[in-house]
């Protein structure tokens, strides 16, 4: 398998935007877009100067929250290890909630449940992947109103994690968690030059002391990144495959050395809707398939036409585009579809540093009591 090189017509602009952005240096179109990002990067900062004045009203839970995002675009991880530590929380006796804003769902502005087997397109793919967990999962625009609707209908949860919230100052919080990967930070500019949503002097003002969680660990980690590390702690986390499962059927599961015999000289096309489709073709790879690759924009809301021309084909894809075909009929469009999931692997010492900087936190946030750990600030630039 080789990845093509040139974008293909279902190559969108923001996959040609995520190639240039992780390349080391500004260059070309990218360019030309410098100002807006100066521009973006007031407009965030005047934002986030409001929250830390008190002139935005930040909201406390009477839970500890703990927010795990990005401060990059694009797909470093944060969903996997969302899940992984919703599960091992919930093994050391905690009983968290997820909050998400359901991106790629329809209905994001009320808070709403989420069911494992809901509908994505009214709720979001990443989210249906969270309530795999069997953890509850509330979506909504606004994340303190999930969380608050969450509370209420779940109230013995002591614990919300928040999927992507870094940027959504609104919501107070205890503990951040950054996630990267590999790429690091890129060119190192914020949007729309370059991938970064927050600068990456953020990292020294993460609330709680903050963590950063590098997906693929931190050696070889890309220069950009990596001279910022020692301002916070840090933690490795790994995404290992799993077993193929049919689409739609867990229960019909391969290993993937077993798919792979049993693929040999087929037509195989591997799909991919997500932040950084090329993890998931390079994975393929190393695991001994031979495919066609074809890249979709993140959140990309499948239909059949995808699949036209792939009646002699076996697809493989990711759980989070599965979760978006599993109610597409597709019979007589595909020799059959393949799901791989992955699971985080966290650094031992990641989710007992989580408890560590939560504990105690809940009567400081609850209505009514004094806040014997004082109001924390909200994050600066």
């Amino acid at each position: 398998m080789s990845l093509p090189s040139a974008p293909s017509p279902r190559d969108g602009l923001a996959q040609r935007l995520t190639r240039a952005w992780f390349r080391p240096r500004l260059a070309g179109a990218l360019l030309l877009l410098t100002p807006l990002s100066a521009l973006f990067a007031a407009v965030s900062g005047v934002r986030r100067y409001a929250y830390a004045r008190g002139w935005s009203r930040v909201e406390r839970l009477p839970v500890p929250v703990v927010v795990v995002g990005n401060l990059i675009v694009g797909g470093a991880g944060k969903t996997p290890l969302t899940q992984a530590l919703a599960r091992e929380l919930r093994a050391r006796g905690r009983r968290p909630g997820i909050v998400s804003r359901g991106y790629g769902g329809s209905a994001q502005a009320a808070p709403r449940p989420v069911a494992p087997d809901a509908d994505p397109a009214q709720v979001g793919d990443e989210p249906l992947l969270l309530a795999a967990t069997g953890v509850p999962v509330w979506v909504g625009r606004d994340r303190a109103a999930a969380a608050r609707a969450l509370l209420a209908a779940h109230p013995d949860t002591d614990l919300i994690l928040c999927d992507d919230g870094l940027q959504h100052l609104r919501l107070g919080r205890d503990l951040e968690i950054a996630v990267f990967d590999q790429r690091g930070a890129g060119n190192g500019w914020r949007l729309p030059a370059g991938p970064l949503r927050d600068p990456l002097s953020r990292l020294r003002h993460l609330a709680g002391g903050g963590a950063v969680v590098v997906n693929g660990g931190r050696v070889g980690l890309k220069a950009t990144l990596d001279g910022h590390l020692h301002e916070v702690p840090g933690f490795d986390m790994t995404l290992a495959a799993g077993d193929f499962h049919a689409l739609g059927d867990p229960a019909m599961a391969l290993a993937p050395a077993d798919l792979a015999a049993q693929l040999a000289g087929r037509r195989v096309v591997a799909f991919a809707g997500i932040g950084d489709p090329a993890r998931f073709f390079t994975t393929l790879a190393a695991l001994g398939l031979a495919f066609e690759p074809r890249a979709f924009p993140d959140h990309h809301a499948y239909t059949p036409d995808d699949f036209a021309g792939l009646a002699d084909a076996t697809v493989l894809m990711t759980e989070k585009d599965g979760v978006k075909c599993r109610s597409l009929p597709l019979s007589g469009r595909v020799q059959g579809v393949w799901v791989l999931p992955v699971t985080a692997r966290l650094a031992p010492d990641l989710t007992a540093y989580v408890l560590e900087k939560i504990d105690g936190c809940s009567p400081a946030r609850h209505p009514g009591l004094p806040g014997v750990q004082g109001q924390p600030g909200v994050p600066k630039d």
